[in-house]
């Protein structure tokens, strides 16, 4: 009996997927739909599959079952076919959770399914998971190491020393032992990644992992670069150029890399070491070593950076007040440019009640949703925008975040319902910050962002841009009177 419900369950999702899709697929996919009664594994569902779910779901992956053959994805299929559909929502796979229909769509690193790839999934199991012609599998991925590299190999790998996190251990929260860089020149960084390796996976082959955080120790680690002084007997750090460090983007549990603005790499300085205060290691239910690697992707040598930080801070991590057992608990958040800016990614951070947050820009009489997406406390995520729609926003303009709550039974990272919260470190607390990227910009550099903005779009003054309220207003040659000429 339950099987059969099952079965009945997974057919009656995967037909209310194909009538979304036919009503919201965008007309470009139609040629592609109407071969949805003939798609196959081999020929529509493998690439899919490869793409965007194989990076974790394979033999030594940090996902808790492996989809890289035919059988494997075959056995797996209800459970494809529900994820997928989510989409942008708690539990969704690929975890990217940025909704396709409002705001900024085009992103680096985007994993995600569109409608037609989503639709393909539900017909080929509702038509019975037909393998197909094996001509038309695809290669097989390669993955050089068990544990993969996502944005690619790095230029510099730094690990920082094991730690033992016992089963049956209480939450921990501290510093670690700070670790050489091992960098003899300083270097501008174009990227960060950061990855946790441990036992877990040579014991168990990570079938008994059932979510993320399950197979991992580290749940965060707030940390940053600093020279150390000469004189190691002090214990100090020396100041150096003017700069005693380098802040680095915070490592969380489920983490992707970090981008940084091609005109705005970070330094990394010769001599430093990684040094953290504030590390969060909880048990995962049996005995775990581990450390964490960081992965530096340089840019050239002699590359300097045009632009500088926005230091800005937006969110609330005090004023919080969220009751139990409700959906739908909106928090606000505002903040004045006070210099051009750009934004380079879009990162919420919220804990376990989190379920969207979204990102809006009002400059004078215009306001416009610069982005949302859903939450889920089991995968942090940071979107960054593609080169060419990144927000270039005058000063002046307003930033809110609006971040959506709910701590009902449906949210299933949600402890216990009946429970008031607060902020605090916690997860059973909670935050509201946009963690994102920014980059400030002179009079100069944002007219000229502008200007090739326009050009490589190829804008008039008619057309729109999200996030660009002034890319359309065309400048105006200054009018020459006669007798000046």
């Amino acid at each position: 009996m339950k099987v059969a419900m099952k079965i009945g369950w997974a057919a009656g999702m995967a037909s209310s997927i194909l009538m979304m899709a036919a009503l919201f697929a965008p007309s470009s996919l139609g040629a592609q739909e109407s071969s949805l009664d003939a798609v196959t594994f081999t020929r529509d569902i493998a690439p899919i599959i490869q793409r965007s779910c194989q990076t974790c779901h394979r033999d030594a992956g940090v996902a808790p079952m492996s989809l890289v053959s035919y059988q494997q994805v075959r056995r797996y299929s209800s459970r494809i076919v529900y994820r997928t559909g989510l989409r942008d929502v708690a539990g969704a796979m690929p975890p990217w959770y940025v909704e396709k229909d409002i705001g900024i769509q085009h992103f680096k690193n985007d994993p995600s399914l569109n409608d037609w790839e989503i639709a393909a999934i539900a017909a080929w199991v509702e038509n019975g998971m037909p393998e197909g012609d094996p001509a038309d599998m695809p290669p097989p991925r390669e993955f050089a190491t068990d544990v993969t590299w996502i944005a690619g190999e790095p230029d510099l790998i730094v690990r920082t020393n094991e730690v033992l996190v016992e089963g049956g251990a209480p939450d921990w929260w501290g510093e670690i032992e700070s670790v050489p860089v091992g960098l003899d020149e300083d270097r501008y960084v174009s990227s960060v990644e950061i990855r946790e390796v441990n036992d877990v996976d040579n014991r168990n082959g990570g079938d008994e992992r059932e979510t993320v955080g399950g197979r991992f120790v580290f749940h965060h680690m707030i940390w940053s670069t600093r020279v150390v002084n000469d004189d190691a007997d002090t214990g100090q750090f020396a100041s150096r150029e003017g700069q005693t460090s380098t802040g680095w983007p915070v490592h969380e549990v489920g983490r992707n890399p970090d981008m940084f603005a091609p005109e705005a790499g970070r330094l990394l300085r010769a001599g430093s070491m990684v040094v953290s205060n504030s590390v969060h290691l909880h048990s995962n239910g049996v005995d775990t070593r581990s450390h964490l690697e960081i992965g530096f992707r340089f840019h050239p040598v002699g590359y300097e950076p045009e632009y500088r930080g926005a230091g800005l801070g937006l969110g609330n991590g005090v004023d919080i007040d969220i009751r139990g057992n409700e959906a739908g608990q909106e928090l606000h958040a505002y903040r004045t440019l006070n210099q051009h800016t750009k934004i380079v990614t879009f990162e919420p951070h919220l804990h376990a009640p989190g379920a969207r947050m979204c990102l809006e820009a009002i400059w004078g009489y215009n306001v416009e949703t610069l982005s949302c997406v859903g939450y889920d406390h089991n995968w942090v995520r940071g979107y960054a925008f593609a080169e060419d729609s990144a927000p270039l926003l005058p000063k002046g303009t307003i930033l809110h975040i609006t971040g959506y709550m709910d701590t009902t039974e449906n949210n299933i990272n949600v402890a216990d319902s009946r429970n008031w919260q607060g902020s605090g470190n916690r997860s059973v607390t909670n935050m509201f910050i946009d963690l994102g990227m920014r980059v400030a910009m002179t009079d100069e550099q944002f007219m000229a962002e502008m200007e090739e903005r326009r050009e490589v779009l190829d804008l008039d003054a008619n057309d729109h841009v999200i996030g660009c309220p002034l890319c359309t207003v065309l400048p105006v040659e200054p009018e020459v009177e006669e007798g000046s000429r």
